[in-house]
């Protein structure tokens, strides 16, 4: 299964990421915004801890996200995994009221040479899908995100 793809837009870039969990969803969510910026592979030489709220999914994913923009932006630190991620929140992809909370590792923004400059997330097409496959085996949930990011 791919992490992650983009998608054709006419002025900006979307993206879709994938995961059998919802942070596996938001994991590679966060891993695509990345690749934006730099295509190459990021040290693991500093850590950040976050957390953030949505009032829903989309919102949550909108509000993480941006909390990885602004890591670049005031703290320089360019992602290269996520150490740990968990999201809270009962009710299924409706819910109201969510938290997460994740720890990065990355490095110095300095250090690579960027891509593009991702200036904001948007809401424009953005949603989390939820899909049940039935296999003769096990059956497995699969989640699918998809962002617009201003250039």
């Amino acid at each position: 299964m791919h992490k992650f793809k983009f998608l054709p837009h006419t002025a900006d870039i979307k993206f879709q990421a994938f995961g059998n969990s919802l942070e596996e969803c938001f994991e590679n969510a966060a891993l695509a915004l990345t690749n934006i910026t730099c295509k190459k592979k990021i040290k693991s030489l500093k850590s950040k801890k976050i957390k953030v709220y949505g009032r829903d999914l989309e919102n949550l994913l909108y509000n993480f996200l941006e909390e990885i923009l602004i890591l670049r932006d005031v703290y320089d630190l360019l992602i290269s995994k996520i150490k740990k991620i968990k999201i809270k929140g009962t009710g299924g992809l409706k819910k109201r009221n969510y938290e997460l909370e994740a720890e990065f590792s990355g490095d110095n923004l300095k250090n690579y040479n960027t891509e593009l400059d991702v200036k904001a997330i948007t809401y424009n097409d953005m949603f989390i899908g939820q899909e049940k496959t039935n296999n003769k085996t096990k059956n497995k949930t699969r989640f699918t995100c998809q962002v617009v990011v201003d250039v």
